[in-house]
């Protein structure tokens, strides 16, 4: 017994003097495995606390300060030279704390413009770029991985994070992510793709159970993340809170890995959400590598796993050698030594620009933009005077200044009516001295915007009187932690009476009237568009936003964005509108301990995407739906026509070429959109056309073409055959559709389109367990 006693002893010994000299940095992956502790392991697999929540690892002290005000890091080991990697939100740029104890410099970062916006660009160049400066404001701040993009689809209107997100169509979703996370990762650091996968609500994001056929999925809701990791292959992905079809996303083996490791070759890490998920060992085996922000259960619990054989340890050896092959790639790992000091003003520079390219012009009659021979402006609305840069809640910015659109006007040379200024300026203060505390100190909702100032009709005549033309800003705020009222989505009283009589009382001095909207998402318009003379949605541009929409307004710059989201004449008209929580409380359990209940409550437990695969345009247009503004849709300043246009076959490629000419007095860019509808559609259940593909034009000056190719992959014709688990093309001729926008189809070029068939291995369906529950 004493021999094999010391016998134990020296080989402990052993393993003692050889995990002193393995280094991450000197020895492979495998080596560092086997020369770490089971503990180090599974700390390694969660995170080190979130500042503020009960439950704190005593490590947060050691960790949380490599950049204050970042949402988390990862466990460092020094013994086998494996540091803390720091992880930050995004998406519109770096947010992390812009003061620092016994600190006297700032640290501010530049807001860029929502991703809604940026999506409307429909330049991935663009968004590439923007990805850049934002990449570059990640590094020389210290930070390792931008928790950003999330390309959710916009399944509806009152989604409280839409603005974070890109579309309502998979493709666009898609592109615009792959192009943003090049972006980011040009620097050096990572990204984190979320939040995979329907994450479409708000309400409840922590225990809703969002009840997807396999088709839907696959067509609709998991094919924009699959474009961006086979394209971009972000550093790590992040798993969402919401159950899927009865398990939470993040227990899904079949998601985590089956699909996404097995279908889609992604060879990254995955992480959860901020206290997503319940059961830290499955998620584990799911393939969750790292489990965020970290809880002290979470760890005994994936501890006891292992060793009672419940967990096998090669599994959490699996994950561990994703988080270090992550940890490898990042600054902080390689010694870069950053600046704190990016260059905000280049980069201001930036989203000054690329808030123009995704602004949409609705409207404008009799040429009412660029304002031409006006001198003096009257300037309504109150977020003309508090201009709204972007969402609320991780998607925002701790920026410097917001440039509001009064701000903007007076930097481009306009004088506004000083009475209206002083009467708003007046209006807001009164309204925020109300609003003092009354928020409940709920440090991450903040208030809502107050109502639109009343107006006197003898105070209108005197404005119209003196002023050149009348320019409204109808705001929205939205965010994170709940959903939009469904009265967000249409104009109060106050504010439809003020775009009526602001436009009689200008319009009767022969006057026009410019109505702006700085949103976040669709609202309702078709009551009220045919009263102003203009429409430009400028959306939520990020801090330089009143500069950006000035430029525009100004013919500086022009618009060139499209929709990315149908506009429905009345919320109602939504199809997905039956099946959302609209109006409900919203839920903040970040901790996610409250159980489901046993009987489940519609809307609110579980929601069923009754649409299945006819979500957006695919929707409306399918069934011949009137809408205000179609997917896709934008004016400029300028004309395009289409000419030449055809369709051809190359190897596994259908080709489609057009020339676009501008036809217009001014220069400008083009978004030609590319859609195939199958012969009889609705016989065969697929939507009348599907967008494919799309592409910008250069600058076009008057008179001057571009030819557009557009590439569509004939394995990206088929449809999801649930019976056979399979994406299937059926033969037949297919129509390749070139448009301006889905209602505008410019040519429609037939080509004929052979059989074909790709089994997959997951179908990702309804729990037996919820399928029990349904039933009681």
């Amino acid at each position: 017994m004493k021999k094999i006693i010391m016998t134990a002893a020296v080989c402990g010994m052993a393993l003692a003097a050889f995990a002193q000299t393995v280094s991450l940095a000197t020895n492979s992956i495998d080596e560092v495995i086997k020369a770490m502790t089971l503990e180090e392991k599974v700390k390694l697999c969660i995170g080190t606390g979130m500042a503020g929540f009960s439950g704190d690892q005593a490590v947060i002290g050691a960790t949380q300060n490599l950049v204050p005000g970042a949402a988390g890091t990862s466990y460092p080991i020094p013994r086998l030279g494996i540091p803390a990697v720091v992880l930050a939100d995004g998406p519109a740029g770096l947010r992390i704390s812009p003061t620092r104890k016994d600190d006297k410099n700032t640290y501010y970062c530049t807001h860029f413009p929502i991703g809604t916006l940026l999506a409307c660009t429909w330049d991935t160049t663009l968004v590439n770029n923007v990805g850049k400066a934002i990449g570059n404001e990640v590094l020389e701040y210290g930070a390792d991985v931008l928790l950003a993009p999330a390309l959710n689809i916009h399944r509806n209107p009152l989604c409280g994070r839409n603005f974070e997100y890109y579309s309502e169509d998979p493709v666009v979703s898609g592109k615009i992510a792959a192009a943003y996370v090049k972006g980011i990762q040009s620097n050096g650091v990572g990204t984190s793709i979320k939040h995979f996968a329907l994450n479409n609500q708000e309400t409840n994001r922590m225990s809703n159970d969002a009840q997807v056929s396999p088709r839907a999925q696959r067509e609709i809701y998991l094919k924009g993340f699959e474009i961006a990791v086979k394209e971009s292959n972000p550093w790590t992905v992040m798993s969402s809170y919401n159950f899927l079809n009865g398990k939470y996303t993040s227990e899904r083996t079949d998601l985590q890995t089956t699909l996404l490791r097995g279908e889609w070759g992604y060879d990254g890490m995955v992480m959860t959400d901020w206290f997503g998920g319940k059961d830290a060992p499955q998620q584990m085996r799911a393939g969750n590598d790292m489990l965020q922000p970290g809880r002290p259960e979470q760890y005994d619990a994936i501890v006891a796993a292992v060793k009672s054989g419940a967990l096998d340890e090669s599994i959490l050896d699996r994950n561990v050698a994703r988080i270090l092959e992550m940890i490898k790639k990042t600054p902080r790992f390689n010694g870069y030594k950053f600046s704190n000091k990016p260059d905000l003003k280049a980069h201001a520079a930036v989203t000054r620009r690329s808030a123009v390219d995704g602004m949409v012009l609705l409207k404008n009659d009799n040429n009412a933009l660029p304002m031409k021979g006006v001198k003096k402006v009257a300037v309504y609305g109150n977020t003309s005077y508090d201009f709204i840069a972007g969402g609320f809640g991780s998607g925002d910015v701790n920026r410097a200044y917001t440039v509001s659109l009064l701000e903007g006007l007076k930097n481009a040379g306009f004088t506004a009516d000083a009475g209206l200024q002083k009467k708003y300026t007046a209006y807001l203060d009164s309204i925020r001295e109300d609003q003092k505390g009354k928020n409940g100190g709920n440090m991450f909702i903040p208030m809502g915007l107050p109502d639109e100032m009343p107006l006197a009709g003898a105070d209108l005549s005197r404005e119209a009187a003196n002023a050149d033309i009348a320019l409204i800003t109808l705001g929205r705020k939205s965010g994170e932690f709940l959903d939009r009222k469904s009265d967000d989505f249409y104009l109060t009283d106050n504010a439809r009476k003020l775009i009526d009589d602001v436009s009689e009382a200008f319009h009767a001095k022969g006057k026009k009237v410019v109505v702006i909207l700085n949103i976040g998402g669709p609202i309702e318009t078709a009551s009220w568009k045919n009263t102003p003379d203009a429409i430009l949605c400028a959306w939520q541009g990020g801090q330089e936003g009143g500069n950006s929409v000035a430029d525009v307004l100004t013919g500086k710059a022009y618009p060139s964005g499209k929709l990315t989201m149908t506009w429905p004449i009345k919320y109602e008209d939504h199809a997905s509108s039956k099946n959302f929580p609209i109006d409900m409380k919203p839920s903040m359990n970040f901790m996610n301990n409250i159980p489901r209940n046993e009987v489940l409550v519609k809307y609110f437990d579980y929601t069923p995407y009754e649409e299945d695969i006819y979500v957006g345009y695919r929707f409306f247009d399918s069934f011949g739906r009137d809408v205000s503004y179609p997917f896709g849709y934008g004016l400029t300043y300028t004309t395009f026509s289409y000419d030449q246009p055809n369709v051809s076959k190359d190897g596994d490629n259908y080709i489609v070429n057009v020339r676009v000419r501008n036809t217009g007095s001014t220069k400008g860019r083009e978004v030609v959109q590319l859609y195939v509808s199958a012969l009889d559609a609705a016989a065969a259940n697929k939507p009348t056309q599907e967008l494919k593909t799309f592409a910008k034009t250069r600058e076009l000056k008057p008179g001057e073409a571009e030819v557009i190719t557009l590439t569509v992959p004939a394995a990206e014709l088929a449809s999801f055959d649930e019976a056979q688990s399979a994406w299937v093309t059926a033969p037949g001729t297919y129509m390749f559709k070139v448009g301006a926008s889905s209602r505008d189809i410019r040519a429609s070029l037939p080509a004929e389109v052979e059989a074909a068939k790709r089994p997959v291995n997951s179908i990702l369906g309804l729990d037996t367990e919820l399928q029990r529950l349904k039933r009681k």
